[in-house]
């Protein structure tokens, strides 16, 4: 990824923290293939511990399960879908309070050889607030990193949580 995307999503994130502050919204995430990306990025801001609340990073099923994701919803709809994603979110923000939760699950790269619903470059978040669950798919394009995918995830959830906290 090119250096200055990379500080554009950076910048992103702190408009996005400082919005949250200014707002007194609070935020936590559960994340699996962005391996806490976004609670990073949110953190990267002076004054973000007055917004987050906490985050969870469950790369594996038994992790989100632990963490309150029902193993019903994994066996029937897939560790990678809307249904787990919503309940992600649902999941954190319960735990720990929080207005915002934000849940994300996929795939990156290569196939997940524990999950045979593995489809590389689709991923699935959701939003939970007190209005209720938004949930979204998007198809990541291949990157030169890691740290590449992460990002492009980063950005599209930003826009949608900047977009609901206007």
């Amino acid at each position: 990824m090119d250096q200055a995307v990379e500080l554009v999503i950076r910048n992103k994130y702190k408009k996005l923290t400082e919005l949250l502050i200014e707002k007194k919204k609070t935020i936590t995430t559960m994340e699996s293939c962005t391996s806490g990306q976004v609670a990073s990025l949110i953190t990267d801001t002076e004054g973000s511990s007055a917004i987050i609340k906490g985050a969870f990073i469950t790369y594996s099923n038994e992790a989100k399960i632990m963490q309150g994701v029902p193993a019903r919803v994994i066996e029937e709809f897939g560790v990678y879908s809307l249904q787990t994603a919503a309940e992600m979110a649902k999941c954190c923000r319960n735990t720990f309070g929080a207005d915002i939760g934000i849940g994300v699950t996929g795939s990156f790269g290569n196939v997940d050889p524990n999950n045979e619903d593995s489809i590389p470059g689709e991923v699935f978040f959701a939003v939970d607030t007190v209005e209720g669950t938004n949930c979204f798919h998007e198809h990541v394009s291949s990157q030169d990193s890691r740290l590449g995918y992460k990002l492009v995830m980063a950005d599209k959830i930003a826009d949608v949580i900047i977009d609901y906290i206007k």
